[in-house]
């Protein structure tokens, strides 16, 4: 099975997490810079949302993407190699599955990348205290803070802030990683 789509929970959760902040939809999609009609659509369980704008919402929720994309789990979890929900940017060749989260009081997120070589996925800052963790499995890629990326191969890893733009950019075909989300 490739991916799943985490369109299912993505709904419940965004008005779960929009109605615990006590937001009106007017008011996160102006914080998130989307459209009310699709946060209204994301809600009702349509539309496809890209990672940029699933980031934007939680910045605007100031919370975690995995209280968006995580599932119930049980007590014993197995994610196979090609499941899990991912997301796919619509700016460059950029997929990431949440591999685990963490609950709301953890501080943690890990996601599997499967990049390819195109337009490198140039993220905004996230939420401030944020770090990201990366550990190259296969390929190459310029990774880091955006301006100053460094070039990695396969075993080797980086930290930078997530608070501030940041890039990945595949440099060959096939790379993998494996990038943890660290919330301070």
């Amino acid at each position: 099975m490739a991916g799943q789509s985490p369109l299912g929970y993505i709904g419940p959760s965004l008005r779960r997490e929009r109605e615990r902040s006590g937001m009106s939809l007017t008011e996160v999609a102006r914080r998130a810079g989307v459209a009310k009609s699709t946060l209204s659509q994301l809600e009702s369980g349509g539309g496809n949302p890209s990672v940029e704008t699933l980031w934007a919402l939680c910045v605007a929720l100031d919370v975690q993407m995995s209280q968006l994309l995580d599932p119930p789990r049980p007590r014993v979890q197995v994610i196979r190699a090609d499941e899990g929900p991912e997301l796919i940017s619509d700016r460059s060749d950029y997929r990431a599955t949440l591999v685990a989260s963490c609950p709301p009081s953890a501080r943690r997120d890990l996601y599997r990348l499967a990049v390819e070589p195109g337009p490198p996925r140039e993220s905004e800052p996230h939420m401030p205290g944020v770090v990201e963790h990366v550990i190259l499995s296969a390929g190459r890629a310029l990774v880091g803070v955006a301006g100053d990326p460094i070039e990695l191969g396969p075993g080797d890893y980086i930290a930078y802030p997530g608070d501030v733009a940041h890039v990945f950019e595949a440099l060959e075909s096939g790379t993998r990683a494996v990038l943890v989300s660290e919330h301070n």
